[in-house]
């Protein structure tokens, strides 16, 4: 039986435009706005990442929550933009022995996302 990977995700948000501003700002992402598809702005995955969508709910109740680990290359360099774009560092530089390290972050939504920053693996 084959794995099934992760291939979508999305933010609900309680505001898509500054949700999208706040990423492309911090993580340089590529987001291209679609008015014709409820507000919903794409966001464009360079290999070997996965693209997703921030877009606000128009029926139900959609919480603002979800939990990703972006890989970056340098967490204090990452943690310094997350506080200049208006977010919340929550865990700051954490090692996971053998296997890398870790930062937390509160976007301007409240939603806890990761930074991982991989490391040389087992000794």
């Amino acid at each position: 039986m084959a794995a099934c990977p992760v291939v979508h995700f999305e933010f609900w948000s309680k505001d898509a435009a500054k949700c999208a501003d706040f990423y492309k700002q911090v993580f340089d992402w590529d987001i291209n706005f679609y008015p014709e598809m409820n507000d919903y702005h794409l966001v464009n995955a360079a290999p070997p990442g996965i693209g997703g969508g921030i877009m606000t709910p128009k029926q139900g109740e959609w919480p603002a929550a979800m939990t990703m680990y972006i890989s970056v290359d340098d967490l204090k360099t990452y943690c310094d933009k997350i506080k200049a774009a208006g977010g919340q560092i929550i865990v700051d530089n954490m090692e996971i022995p053998d296997v890398g390290w870790l930062s937390l972050f509160k976007d301007p939504d409240g939603r806890v996302i990761g930074l991982w920053k991989q490391g040389p693996g087992p000794k």
